[in-house]
């Protein structure tokens, strides 16, 4: 699959289908890598990718530090994640795209269509990532992460990673920077080299800006009400994908449409079915 140099890191992405570009951010929280659209939990049910790639291009790719793309030891927050979707839209030669979102991607596609509201000609936003239990569970790992840096040092944390397939959400003592650790033996290197006491400010400081409140985190409410992108909105209902999320959602997007569709009804063809319904009623890229 290729790779793009966005901003100095690697982006590994996908294009599947044909049809109008539909930019598509990943599920799977801190390791949102393009697979999970076909792997991860419901989305491995319903299969989004595979019934919309027969009318749109679907890009999908790898968040930076998620899966094989690279990244950087800064505090992140939800600009950096825009940032590298708008380099890869620009490298791919594209004006507009319909955006889509799942689980915490949803968090992400809104910041996009905040910051780029001329490029993003729709939204689709699947099971949005977020609720008290949510807020609480990744604070915690973040806590986790910092608790074992401090006891051990980053220099078992670059071990642990090494030695180990598993992500951030799966255990959090590998931390966010895992994958590229795992990559990128230059970047390991670096990495357990950087002062712990600076490191343990920078988490803290991406932990509480990123994660800030009891609903789907993001873009402010105030730039949301603003945003006239026409979206679907596609509700979850467990403690990482409150349906309070969602419904914050529909409070403040004012062209939005909600689905009320539980959980068990929304199969792969219904979910198909009402996402090409949506996205065909939008107005086609430039």
């Amino acid at each position: 699959m290729p790779t793009a140099l966005i901003d100095g890191i690697d982006t590994h992405y996908e294009l599947v289908g044909s049809g109008p570009p539909l930019l598509m951010f990943s599920p799977g929280g801190f390791n949102a890598r393009l697979a999970n659209w076909r792997e991860q939990g419901k989305y491995r049910e319903i299969r989004p990718v595979e019934h919309l790639e027969t009318h749109y291009t679907c890009i999908t790719f790898d968040r930076r530090e998620a899966g094989s793309s690279g990244g950087r030891v800064e505090r992140i927050t939800w600009a950096h994640y825009v940032a590298q979707a708008k380099g890869l839209i620009d490298h791919l030669g594209y004006k507009q795209v319909h955006v889509m979102g799942g689980c915490q991607g949803c968090s992400v596609a809104t910041a996009f269509a905040v910051t780029h509201p001329d490029v993003a000609l729709s939204l689709v936003l699947y099971w949005p990532a977020g609720g008290a239990k949510y807020r609480i569970a990744q604070h915690a790992r973040f806590a986790q992460h910092l608790a074992y840096v401090q006891q051990e040092g980053l220099d078992a944390v670059v071990a642990l990673a090494k030695n180990s397939d598993q992500h951030f959400g799966q255990d959090p003592r590998i931390g966010p920077w895992g994958a590229v650790i795992r990559a990128d033996e230059r970047f390991a290197e670096t990495y357990a080299k950087q002062d712990s006491n600076a490191y343990r400010v920078l988490v803290n400081g991406m932990a509480r800006t990123l994660l800030d409140r009891d609903t789907m985190p993001g873009p402010e409410p105030e730039d949301l009400m603003r945003l006239k992108t026409p979206t679907l909105i596609i509700p979850g209902q467990d403690d990482s994908h409150a349906t309070s999320a969602a419904r914050y959602l529909e409070e403040c997007l004012a062209n939005a449409e909600y689905w009320d569709v539980p959980v068990p009804d929304q199969t792969a063809q219904t979910v198909a079915a009402r996402i090409h319904k949506f996205l065909d009623s939008v107005a086609a890229p430039k």
